[in-house]
């Protein structure tokens, strides 16, 4: 029976470990890795990472180790016997102390199909760029960052609809089936690997609010991607009136004008010129103020024709 330590963090780790603990024929999760508890919500209330949370409802011994690279974390790991360990967006870099310590090594779930995009954002980055498909790379994992040998690979098509926290879940889910497919052909001897093409490789940077402003010169294709890119974080936003205005859902359209100037407002959402067609904005939120279908935002804070957003 394969021994395997988990080691996750927020929510698109869940379903992986619910699928590999749903599955005792691929093997045993004998450990469950987290990062420690963190302060969330408006409260500031220490809370406990998704994957501890799913962890302990099993019955699951649970570590929070600050760092791996001291002696202590990893002897801790050494003890456990492990045979493999399943890493998703766990949130620390893994020394090669650690990557040496399962005879098997150490697979990573990354949400990219390898080497497309690696790095910290790969969801988010797929829909900036216009990409019409993405997936999940099942990946032997060495000291570089997403650079190891691809192992398994499944594709997932981008919609047009898709925002980054629809295909979060879209990923996080193929993730789960993945690694369960890619462990049972490890045990069998059976699992191919491919290294990975540098040439092919771009970085998914971490997110920043200051790039999630709206730069109403762009072509409106662009922005409506930002838009669904940005999704539930940082959220696209502009400026009315000097205040900050949260573009939630939004597609591409007909329409001319001064880039950022208002063409039409109402029930069909708010039409605002681009520097190629227009935005049709159909969900907003106002510093302060809750999410809301544009016919609801406009009749409490009406947009007349020609003003200007952004300035």
């Amino acid at each position: 029976m394969t021994r395997i330590i988990f080691m996750g963090t927020p929510q698109f780790a869940v379903p992986s470990l619910q699928t590999l603990i749903a599955h005792p024929e691929i093997g045993e999760v004998v450990a469950v890795v987290t990062q420690p508890d963190a302060p969330a919500g408006r409260g500031n209330v220490l809370t406990q990472s998704p994957v501890k949370q799913l962890a302990l409802q099993h019955g699951l011994p649970v570590a929070q180790p600050l760092t791996l690279k001291d002696a202590e974390a990893q002897q801790m790991l050494r003890e456990v016997g492990a045979d493999v360990m399943v890493v998703a967006a766990y949130g620390l870099i893994l020394p090669k102390l650690v990557l040496d310590i399962p005879r098997l090594g150490c697979l990573n779930i990354h949400a990219s199909l390898l080497p497309r995009w690696r790095g910290a954002a790969p969801i988010q980055r797929a829909i900036l760029a216009g990409d019409s498909e993405t997936g999940v790379t099942i990946m032997q994992m060495d000291v570089g960052l997403d650079t190891g040998a691809m192992l398994l690979k499944r594709v997932v098509q981008i919609t047009a609809t898709d925002n980054a926290e629809s295909l979060h879940d879209k990923l996080a889910e193929v993730g789960g089936e993945a690694i369960v497919t890619a462990l049972a052909q490890l045990a069998q001897g059976a699992l191919p690997s491919e290294a990975q093409d540098d040439a092919l490789a771009n970085y998914a940077a971490k997110l920043s609010k200051e790039e999630a402003r709206v730069d109403w010169q762009r072509p409106a294709a662009e922005l409506a991607r930002a838009v669904r890119g940005y999704n539930p974080f940082p959220v696209a936003f502009t400026l009315l009136n000097g205040e900050p205005l949260k573009l939630w859902q939004a597609v591409a359209a007909e329409g001319t004008g001064l880039p950022g100037e208002i063409l039409a407002a109402d029930a069909q959402g708010v039409l605002v010129a681009c520097g190629e067609g227009a935005l049709l904005v159909t969900e907003l939120q106002r510093a302060g103020g809750k999410r809301l279908a544009a016919a609801q935002f406009l009749a409490g804070c009406p947009m007349p024709v020609g003003l200007v957003l952004g300035v």
